[in-house]
């Protein structure tokens, strides 16, 4: 760092006041950043996350480092076009049940109608939604959200406490079935399966004020939030079909869902709180499996944008010059994961052994043209602000085949993994995958169905490939897919001492420390061989030049509320 910029760096007593006001910890966070300890990412993740707004964490950032930091920019800016409907080419599903959503596609459908509390911007940044603000206190284990008060549902009532509130105690309730029981376990009396959410969890201060307080203490509280089992339903649903009066918070309201063929939106006629939607609509139009069908309908102008293109569609894309590329880097990945319950992947020799025979690198050339970063097979990404680089996985058929002879396979193994038709990356890395394993004598079939007919299984199969998308933080995706006995889990993991250690990482601010802990429960992971893991892959899409407003998000989250079409 030059004395040019260690000097422009430095925070004045009043800088540091306003830090330590949002955090008592904050001032020194920011001091590493200074001394190069941490990144401006990381940064702005953690001061975002303990409240400070996002404007005012990008100049503290810029300050810090001696370098502007721009946001994610978005779709060629200009003077917004009010009118006309944005057709989308996405699968249309069933979503009855908002706290039970399980798909992307699922979230887009809902997120145009209901909100979250906070929202994950294009830059990876947890910021203010529904909630206006937040605070924490010293030990993070007591969070203040303090709620927008000109926020209406679509029905006429008024948006507050009450429906926040309403929402959690259906989510952290085990019978609901809902993945947001492992993302707060914070509010659980407990690690244990099936344990309630504490009495005091969630509490009503006034109308627009809420009270989270937690077992243990929780940095990423905000940015969970901001996933979209999270969107918050009215306080009157209790369950059943969600979409039959489909009341809303948000710009848009739903008139038309055909599961399977479309679904279609209007600006709301009552106005929004976020203020003016230049769009008159959204129409996501369902072409079916095959991913040539949606970019030929791109191409001739029945639709104006993707939800994904397919790695193979990205070359022809990038020369169709009708057609703007967008693409950003993600933690979108997918596991071969195995049932560590279930013969013969209760045996971690059986595991070690398939993972073993697994060569990262090769299968991100194969599979996804290297369009992305090589995987480690512990689930935690290079993008993760706390992730700890604890080497590659080793590719050792001696070491596999030995580790099968003990475990009483000296004749080699017959399995089979299941996994969806498209996208097309998912069946391309089992079929991969099944030359890998064939040197020690692994003979895998794979079973490549419909992608309705795997996700009514995935959580139960015993070998089978899932696609996991973006989350932010490590300790999100960990929680949600490693934790014992939550609703994601699908390998049936189950370690006492990895939950501990869960804990203590979402606990703990200063991520130097923290990454010393992701350390620890990446290499867990990964000895354990709970999954194969081979690899992080960018995510594509494409527009018309028409376009305008749109930034691509990590997790292809649509945000169209400041979008619109010129021409």
């Amino acid at each position: 760092m030059t004395k040019k910029i260690e000097e422009a760096a430095r925070l004045d007593a009043r800088e540091e006041d306003v830090l330590s006001r949002v955090h008592p910890s904050l001032p020194q966070v920011a001091e590493r950043v200074r001394e190069g300890r941490v990144s401006r990412r990381e940064f702005l993740r953690t001061a975002t996350l303990l409240g400070l707004s996002a404007a005012t964490a990008y100049a503290f950032a810029g300050k810090l480092t001696g370098e502007p930091f721009a946001p994610a920019a978005r779709a060629q800016n200009g003077t917004p076009v009010r009118g006309g409907t944005l057709r989308v080419a996405m699968n249309v599903m069933e979503i009855s049940d908002p706290a039970t959503i399980d798909w992307t596609e699922k979230g887009n459908q809902l997120r145009h109608v209901l909100e979250p509390l906070v929202r994950i911007s294009s830059d990876n940044i947890a910021v203010p939604h529904l909630a206006e603000s937040w605070s924490a206190s010293e030990d993070l284990r007591t969070w203040t959200f303090r709620l927008r008060r000109d926020v209406t549902w679509s029905n006429g009532d008024a948006f507050g406490a009450d429906d926040v509130i309403a929402n959690f105690r259906r989510w952290m309730d085990p019978a609901t079935g809902s993945s947001n029981y492992g993302r707060f376990s914070a509010l659980r009396t407990s690690n244990e399966d099936g344990s309630p959410m504490r009495e005091d969890a969630v509490v009503k201060i006034d109308d627009h004020t809420v009270e989270f307080n937690l077992r243990t203490p929780f940095l990423a509280l905000p940015e969970s939030m901001g996933d979209y089992p999270a969107l918050l339903a009215h306080r009157s649903f209790e369950g059943g079909n969600w979409a039959n009066e489909p009341i809303g918070t948000g710009p848009f309201e739903l008139v038309e869902l055909q599961v399977g063929s479309r679904a279609r939106y209007r600006r709301r006629e009552d106005g929004w709180w976020g203020g003016e939607v230049p769009l008159d609509g959204i129409d996501y139009i369902d072409l079916g499996d095959d991913p040539a069908a949606p970019l030929a309908a791109l191409a001739s102008n029945q639709v104006d944008m993707l939800l994904r293109l397919n790695v193979e569609q990205v070359p022809v894309a990038r020369n169709m010059p009708m057609l703007t590329l967008y693409e950003a880097q993600t933690a979108q990945t997918g596991v071969a994961r195995m049932k560590v319950d279930t013969a013969p992947f209760d045996d971690v020799r059986v595991r070690q052994a398939i993972r073993l025979c697994v060569d990262n690198d090769r299968l991100l050339e194969l599979v996804i043209q290297n369009l992305g970063v090589v995987g480690a097979d512990h689930h935690v990404a290079p993008i993760h602000p706390e992730y700890a680089d604890i080497g590659p996985s080793e590719q050792d058929y001696e070491r596999a085949r030995a580790l099968l002879a003990e475990a009483g396979h000296e004749n080699g193994l017959d399995i089979r993994i299941d996994c969806v038709a498209q996208p097309t990356w998912e069946p391309n890395t089992c079929q991969a995958l099944v030359e890998q394993l064939r040197p020690a004598n692994i003979r895998l079939q794979v079973n490549i169905m419909p992608g309705g007919t795997y996700w009514d299984r995935w959580t139960t199969t015993p070998f089978g490939f899932t696609a996991w998308t973006h989350r932010p933080l490590g300790t999100q995706v960990l929680s949600l897919a490693y934790r014992s006995g939550v609703p994601w889990n699908e390998s049936g993991y189950a370690n006492p001492d990895f939950d501990d250690l869960l804990d203590k990482a979402e606990a703990t601010i200063d991520v130097e420390e923290r990454r010393e802990i992701m350390a620890e429960l990446q290499r867990i992971l990964r000895e354990d061989a709970v999954i194969v893991q081979p690899f992080w892959r960018s995510a594509f899409t494409a527009a018309t030049p028409r376009l305008r407003g749109y930034a691509h998000h990590p997790a292809e989250e649509h945000h169209f509320e400041g979008v619109w079409l010129e021409g």
